[in-house]
């Protein structure tokens, strides 16, 4: 039995767990938490008889409080998904909130000895070396959520450690602007970047994939997650998103995980590690494959790429940074604000402005992250 609090239960991946979780016995949903979306949280609640659940908006807590029985327990605030995260009884965390909330949470889980399956790309973005330390000094496990870093993870397994790895291979879809030049992009629309070929996932993330900047953050990711250094993590354009991503081992050989479009697949693994568990998901058919291609990604149309390779080599607080500037200028673009091409400007004006802290302890990312909105806000020119 596997005791599991889910942080972000009704976003994407948090109701895909809870679908593919609930099919086995073996997992029990000690706890699940929610931003503001309590009519779907109430629903879940009444289903799996969790003990608590959480909600980040207070005066929304009140309302769900109402409607759910007493033996359920509704926490309120912030600090509510750090409470949940470090209950004494639970095995594994899933945080798959959006945005730098999922850090302390993380942090305060990885301490208390739970192991956290992540897909919260934030958490690792900003924090990346000290949430790899805490975990190394509680020995708890981080095991990856996204397509991509299972896939590296999957095909990881069985080797000798980075040693034999030559570099890795991060696959994207391209998104819905593939092949776009950046003055085709300075005219594309919100529901334009909402519209992806391949994936259903959240608006943020969505537009995220359409600028690229989804896959600069997962380049940063896989930096922590697998110990690698920078010029051993390329990006390579997969439109048909069969292969989710691949290994290149020291002697020439690759080693690929592919498999069906449906995030089910990684969040089961990244449960049942290092075990497999016969799952009734869709398969790939190859015989409906009429090609397989790859390309390499255009920096130059999609600068966010090369702008998170650059907070990277930068390091410390500048990741923190990156991120923070690109969740609130994604959050204007979905609010047709800003156009689709003013995001890297934003993101890269927010880079100039900061002196980065080379080894930052958690108050220095936050104040990192702190000061970006805040001097962006101030900006009368965004």
């Amino acid at each position: 039995m596997k005791r599991i609090v889910i942080l972000g239960s009704t976003g994407s991946i948090g109701t895909q767990a809870l679908d593919i979780l609930s099919q086995y016995p073996e997992f029990k949903f000690i706890a699940l938490a929610a931003n503001e979306n309590i009519d779907l949280l109430e629903k879940q609640a009444l289903k799996f008889r969790p003990a608590k659940v959480a909600v980040t908006n207070a005066e929304k807590a009140v309302i769900l409080r109402d409607r759910l029985p007493k033996e359920i327990e509704v926490l309120s605030g912030k600090q509510a998904l750090v409470e949940l995260a470090s209950l004494q009884e639970v095995d594994i965390v899933l945080v798959s909130v959006v945005g730098i909330s999922g850090l302390e949470a993380t942090l305060v889980a990885l301490e208390s000895g739970k192991d956290i399956a992540l897909a919260n790309k934030e958490t690792l973005v900003a924090g990346g070396s000290l949430v790899m330390e805490t975990a190394r000094q509680s020995g708890s496990k981080i095991l990856p959520v996204d397509s991509e870093h299972s896939a590296i993870f999957q095909c990881l397994q069985g080797s000798k450690g980075n040693k034999e790895v030559q570099k890795i291979l991060l696959t994207a879809s391209g998104g819905p602007f593939r092949g776009f030049k950046r003055e085709q992009l300075e005219g594309v629309t919100t529901r334009d970047a909402l519209n992806h070929p391949r994936w259903h996932m959240g608006k943020k993330v969505t537009v995220d994939s359409a600028t690229l900047m989804n896959k600069g953050l997962e380049v940063i990711e896989a930096k922590w997650l697998f110990e690698l250094n920078i010029e051993q993590i390329e990006v390579l354009i997969h439109p048909q998103s069969v292969i989710h991503s691949m290994v290149q081992y020291i002697d020439g050989s690759i080693i690929a995980q592919l498999g069906p479009i449906d995030m089910r697949l990684p969040i089961l693994y990244a449960f049942t590690w290092p075990n497999r568990l016969a799952a009734d998901l869709p398969r790939v058919d190859f015989t409906s494959q009429e090609s397989l291609s790859f390309e390499e990604p255009d920096m130059d149309s999609f600068p966010s790429l090369q702008l998170a390779y650059e907070a990277l080599r930068i390091n410390g607080t500048m990741p923190a940074v990156l991120n923070a500037a690109n969740e609130l200028a994604v959050e204007r673009f979905l609010k047709s604000s800003i156009s689709f091409t003013d995001i890297p400007r934003i993101v890269e004006k927010a880079m100039v402005h900061h002196q980065a802290v080379s080894r930052p302890a958690l108050e220095d990312i936050l104040l990192a992250d702190k000061e970006t909105r805040e001097r962006l806000e101030r900006d009368d020119k965004l």
